[in-house]
């Protein structure tokens, strides 16, 4: 048998009538019908009309003075009462109120009788309250509740986020959210099978009911279901098309905002059934273990997943990054992460470090063109900021960069880029790629990449290269503040301004540091030649 379509009602958290009626400035009554606890309004609505039931959409409480019944209305038959209350209960009308005067002295026997009957519940409105002053009521009510309702969501948001950060992130989210609904969730696999649960364990037949509603979702294009079954409220949430994975929740009853809240479990535990299914989650795993115990980069980087280089070797980027303003967040670092093409990020103090697979026959020189101290910048003007003071921001290169230049300019960040590694060189790409990020601040570029390109310094083998600089820097190697400044100070071309955005210390700093230098050295650093042979010696000097 078809049922009667029913309005739904509108989305908004319902009030208590029992609410309504201790508002001691309505002096509200209630004449008849079930308690008020037991009774939700989702509005309040006036109207005089014999029949409302065109007029609600179900839940309001149904305010009126009687002004359609007669005065006669306490003979028999005279009016319809039965009629009237039945349109009022098919409607979904949650509850009617009658205003006693001007119409009506009291309210009616027979509407009493017909409340009753019907169980309808009949709240009496004295002569002093107005209908609005009730509705304002109802709306006053119902604002507070909303408010209650999103910051119940955000706290429970909020637990479930840092839930879903933890060790143990699947049995960690299903506890924070039984608690918070009071009740059971189980997460089911693609067969079926309960692979985690927590919160009360319900009976037998809530429990079988639950699995199969879980069952339901995977073999049917609604991702979401519902039921109730002994007096439990249960709901099931497909994770994702395809995949199998199955939230299902159990609860004695259903609060207001329990859906978003479970919704909000059910995205995040999609993001890491998601991953466990894809193999990358294992993958990275299997690779940090490796590297714990002791296997090479290169044995590990091919679980990471990444570029192909040149013949069977995977190279990389290594690119140090850090916003414009304020401090990066594991969020933004994320985003910056996806951007560039990479999950591999490391948030760590005020850099942020991402791992990126170059592409087949990454070459550095696409596109940009060299700066004499070994990094190179974009061509043009977009990549460069504007001097301090100045109106217009900065606005990089948008999409990616050159073809075979590597990752690109992002809004809002100041990028340094290695050159395209193979995993044994990342300790030395990291080092490239944090002296380009210093570059980069202290010119006020957008990104600044290391060079690859020969020069003089290759013609001498490096190892004695490094036993040159190690004895000619001997007096300055064991302050590795004042090897690290003159390294920035000759590579910004002697500016003591740069060289302090740089380092991030002041100016006068930068001077005293350098003064040290030239004393400990016996140099005389105004020397082009000796500044000269110092950058040479800076560049082969490592660790």
């Amino acid at each position: 048998m078809q049922e009667t379509a029913v309005p739904s009602a509108p989305p908004t958290p319902p009030v208590s009538l029992a609410a309504l009626l201790s508002r001691d400035d309505l002096g509200l009554r209630q004449i008849t019908g079930p308690p008020a606890g037991e009774v939700t309004i989702h509005g309040a609505h006036t109207s005089e009309m014999s029949d409302p039931y065109p007029y609600l959409l179900g839940g309001e409480l149904l305010l009126t003075a009687g002004v359609h019944i007669p005065e006669a209305a306490g003979r028999p038959g005279s009016f319809d009462f039965d009629g009237y209350v039945a349109r009022i209960v098919a409607a979904g009308g949650a509850a009617l109120g009658f205003g006693v005067a001007p119409v009506h002295d009291t309210v009616p026997a027979g509407l009493v009788a017909a409340c009753e009957q019907h169980g309808l519940p009949l709240v009496e409105v004295p002569p002093r309250t107005t209908f609005s002053g009730v509705a304002r009521a109802v709306w006053q009510l119902m604002a507070r509740a909303r408010l209650s309702e999103l910051r119940r969501i955000t706290q429970a948001q909020q637990g479930l986020a840092a839930a879903a950060s933890r060790p143990d992130p699947v049995p960690s989210v299903l506890r924070r959210l039984a608690g918070r609904l009071e009740g059971r969730a189980v997460l089911y696999g693609p067969e079926g099978a309960e692979i985690a649960a927590a919160g009360r364990e319900p009976g037998d037949e809530v429990r079988r009911a639950l699995a199969e509603l879980a069952r339901f979702v995977t073999g049917h294009p609604s991702s979401t279901a519902t039921d109730t079954v002994a007096g439990t409220r249960l709901a099931a949430y497909a994770l994702g098309p395809g995949r199998g994975f199955v939230l299902g929740v159990a609860a004695p009853h259903r609060g207001s905002g329990d859906h978003t809240i479970a919704s909000v479990a059910a995205v995040l535990l999609s993001l890491l059934t998601g991953e466990h299914q894809s193999g990358t989650g294992a993958a990275r795993s299997s690779a940090l273990v490796r590297l714990l115990l002791g296997a090479r980069r290169e044995e590990v980087a091919p679980l990471l997943g990444g570029g192909e280089g040149d013949g069977a070797v995977t190279r990389w980027y290594v690119v140090h990054a850090r916003p414009d303003t304020g401090a990066p967040d594991a969020v933004s670092a994320s985003a910056l992460g996806a951007a560039l093409g990479s999950p591999l990020v490391d948030a760590a103090d005020d850099v942020v470090r991402v791992l990126v697979p170059a592409p087949p026959r990454a070459e550095a020189g696409g596109g940009v063109r060299p700066e004499r101290d070994g990094g190179v910048r974009p061509e043009g003007d977009a990549g460069v900021r504007p001097e301090a003071g100045a109106a217009a921001p900065r606005k990089p290169p948008a999409g990616s960069g050159p073809a075979g230049s590597g990752p690109a300019a992002q809004p809002g960040w100041s990028l340094g880029v290695s050159a395209p590694v193979a995993p044994a060189e990342w300790p030395a790409a990291d080092a490239q790629a944090a002296r380009a990020l210093a570059r980069a601040r202290a010119t006020r570029s957008a990104l600044v990449r290391h060079a690859e390109r020969p020069g003089f310094a290759d013609l001498v083998p490096p190892g004695e290269a490094e036993a040159h600089a190690r004895a000619l820097l001997a007096p300055i190697g064991g302050v590795p503040a004042l090897a690290e400044t003159l390294r920035a100070w000759l590579s910004l071309h002697g500016s003591w301004d740069r060289t302090a955005v740089a380092l991030s210390v002041h100016r006068n700093t930068v001077r005293q540091r350098i003064a040290r230098c030239a004393a400990l050295l016996g140099a005389d650093l105004d020397d082009p030649d000796v500044r000269m042979e110092l950058w040479f010696a800076l560049r082969h000097l490592r660790g």
